[in-house]
């Protein structure tokens, strides 16, 4: 279901004035809460009056190979606009003005069907293909992140690209609501993409470096049995992710032992799994495509 993006286009003032100040780098310590004057979202819509204080800790996405959205990339009308979505997932780059949104969307399905986490690191593009990835880079303070584009929007002949709040806190954009950005498409072979945060390469608790004790009583999340999973998906608030796997074990009608959460780089994962299988892992996957609504990814550990 593709969301309702033009409601941004009734906001006034959204760039706050030039500054003759010295810049700085908002994203050096933790977002305060902030209020509509501060920023240029609409209405109500905004961050969370306590958001988190570690979203410098976020990892950005990482590149991975996923099939196009059967859906999703379709050409499609806004307010008697056209687009027509690219097939391709790299080549392409612009320049321009990148926006944010928050918790007016925050739980509510994307275009590609699974649930926005304004503290994910995604984005919403109006032609980049679903899911693809890119690189954002902030043309005001240099700093860069890796979105997953999994949302179409924004629909403003001024901006773009929608970021999440913690993509759009990490380039330093929130007080202002926007900024001048580079957008690049990057495939999962991109070789300057760390592999270190891919999903799917532990679950649970990071294990102990070298010399390095679990303090006595310190609970630490069981280590993934061998299997194959259905991933349906990752968030910033561990309530969210509850949320989802309180929707899947009532939807699915599925053992409470087969759907679990796990921190998995500073992220909440529901899963499905482990299955015997990858077929069995797949009848799961349309199952809970079908009864959820979501996009889910098969991963084998």
């Amino acid at each position: 279901m593709m969301r309702n993006f033009f409601i941004l286009l009734l906001a006034a003032g959204w760039l706050a004035g030039c500054s003759s100040t010295p810049r700085t780098d908002p994203s050096a310590a933790p977002p305060p809460p902030q209020t509509r004057s501060a920023g240029g979202y609409y209405l109500d819509d905004g961050p969370e009056t306590n958001p988190p204080q570690n979203l410098h800790e976020v990892p950005d996405a990482v590149p991975r190979d996923e099939p196009l959205h059967r859906f999703a990339n379709r050409p499609y009308r806004v307010m008697g606009v056209g687009y027509t979505p690219a097939r391709e997932r790299e080549g392409f780059r612009q320049e321009g003005l990148a926006s944010w949104y928050g918790k007016r969307f925050h739980g509510k399905k994307t275009a590609s069907g699974e649930i926005y986490d304004m503290y994910g690191m995604t984005a919403a593009h109006p032609t980049l293909p679903i899911p693809s990835y890119a690189k954002v880079t902030s043309l005001d303070f240099g700093k860069s992140v890796i979105v997953r584009i999994n949302d179409r929007g924004p629909f403003h002949s001024n901006r773009v690209i929608d970021l999440s709040y913690t993509a759009a806190f990490k380039l330093g954009l929130l007080k202002k609501g926007s900024g001048r950005v580079r957008v690049e498409s990057i495939g999962p072979d991109t070789t300057a993409i760390q592999p270190a945060a891919l999903a799917e390469s532990r679950v649970g608790a990071e294990a102990p470096r070298n010399g390095d004790e679990t303090e006595p009583g310190a609970s630490q999340a069981p280590a993934a049995k061998p299997g194959h999973y259905v991933q349906l998906g990752a968030f910033g608030s561990l309530d969210n992710a509850q949320k989802l796997l309180s929707r899947a074990r009532e939807a699915l009608a599925i053992s409470a032992e087969l759907v679990q959460v796990a921190p998995v780089d500073k992220l909440h994962r529901v899963s499905l799994g482990p299955f015997a299988s990858r077929r069995e892992a797949g009848v799961w996957a349309r199952k809970s495509n079908a009864a959820l609504g979501i996009a889910s990814v098969m991963v084998t550990r």
